[in-house]
């Protein structure tokens, strides 16, 4: 039975997400360390784990497996979410899978590395657009499907 798992720290599509699982009637999971709201639809639970590093993740990639969905931008996660065999997407609808998972980890490094050389170099990430969220919807909607047919 497939199972949609939110890595619900500051994650942007977590509305959007539980539409498109009780459209596809898949039980989802929200994980967070706190300061979410408890859900009335019944596919949804959501789970406060203890405060600490990374409590939140060693949740999910404990439990999701092959079938499964798992929404994240922690690219650590990410990767052993597609080595447990789930279908992986970032939150801009981006998949994340066996094929390009090194690539993504490799440059995530890299960028920690640049960052940690030059402690005064401003500026970050592209905010989240439009385009991003409906990228998102469109790229849930084929993995959940994709899932369901095993």
């Amino acid at each position: 039975m497939t199972a949609l798992y939110i890595d619900a720290d500051a994650c942007p599509v977590k509305a959007e997400a539980e539409r498109v699982a009780t459209r596809h009637k898949v039980k989802m999971f929200l994980v967070s360390n706190g300061g979410l709201r408890m859900s009335q639809n019944p596919l949804v639970e959501v789970v406060i784990v203890p405060d600490g590093p990374d409590i939140a993740d060693m949740w999910i990639a404990d439990r999701c497996g092959k079938g499964d969905v798992v929404v994240t931008g922690d690219i650590p996660l990410a990767a052993k979410c597609v080595e447990a065999g789930a279908r992986v997407l970032k939150h801009n609808g981006e998949a994340l899978t066996q094929a390009n998972i090194g690539n993504v980890l490799a440059t995530r490094d890299l960028m920690t590395d640049l960052r940690a050389a030059d402690p005064f170099r401003q500026g970050g990430g592209k905010g989240f657009t439009k385009a991003d969220r409906s990228r998102f919807l469109e790229a849930l909607e084929r993995e959940l499907r994709a899932a369901a047919r095993g």
